[in-house]
């Protein structure tokens, strides 16, 4: 943990700005980071309370977008493209109508600008239960959330934020703020008015995250906007068909 956020940058060429979901970390991204970076300077960034980055004392979509664009005054960063993938793309679409003068192209991965039900209770359960048991070892912790958890898929990606805090293993991402600010996470993105510019929303055929009945809140929000479904893909689009995603997110920036 830091006083600001951590970023992996790589490349050269109009900056793009990558942002992960809710309990992950920016190299998350780096297989898009890679696609792009010969033609962009990528920047793979830890969100607030996540990775390396600093953790706040309230969490939100507004305070996370605040926190991205202080970095990049920071890092001089006038404007930028920016990818964002679950929370990740809520916060990308709340710095949109925020600061859209800060955006220049804007693709949201797998969520819209739409409130969500509760649907990470267990998730949350089973973090505080292996924050709570002290694990000595990585296959305590990971015994603890198979119990719990029945998506394996959801097992190994939480497990990436696993580290050895001391004696015992522990969440590198700030739990307590993350559960605290979950409800907020959950609403919608809010701005006073439309984000005019270039935005692409990619969603995965088998996910449920963009459904028909999102799409005019999306052209409410987004007008400049079109939705790409990719098929074979859920909710984790970029991993389950990478060449066709990154492949519609570089035509798209290009």
């Amino acid at each position: 943990m830091n006083n600001t956020l951590h970023a992996l940058s790589s490349g050269d060429g109009p900056d793009v700005l990558l942002l992960h979901g809710l309990f992950g970390r920016g190299s998350n991204l780096r297989g898009v980071a890679r696609a792009l970076q010969s033609e962009f300077t990528v920047h793979c960034i830890d969100l607030p309370d996540h990775g390396r980055s600093m953790w706040l004392e309230s969490a939100s979509l507004g305070a996370y977008a605040e926190c991205l664009v202080s970095w990049m005054d920071d890092m001089n960063i006038d404007c930028s493209h920016i990818l964002g993938h679950s929370l990740g793309g809520k916060v990308a679409m709340q710095l949109a109508l925020s600061w859209p003068e800060r955006v220049d192209k804007l693709v949201v991965a797998d969520v819209a600008p739409v409130a969500y039900e509760s649907n990470h209770d267990v998730v949350m359960t089973a973090l505080e239960t292996v924050a709570a048991n002290g694990c000595a070892s990585r296959a305590e912790a990971e015994a603890i959330l198979r119990e719990a958890i029945a998506d394996h898929a959801v097992v190994e990606y939480l497990l990436m934020g696993l580290t050895r805090l001391g004696e015992f293993y522990g969440w590198r991402f700030h739990l307590k703020g993350l559960k605290g600010g979950y409800g907020r996470f959950r609403e919608p993105p809010t701005g006073v008015g439309s984000y005019l510019r270039p935005t692409l929303f990619l969603r995965g055929a088998t996910s449920d995250y963009v459904r028909p009945q999102h799409e005019p809140e999306i052209r409410r929000q987004f007008p400049n906007s079109s939705v790409i479904t990719l098929e074979e893909a859920g909710h984790w689009l970029h991993i389950d068909q990478p060449k066709r995603f990154n492949s519609a997110v570089a035509a798209f920036l290009a």
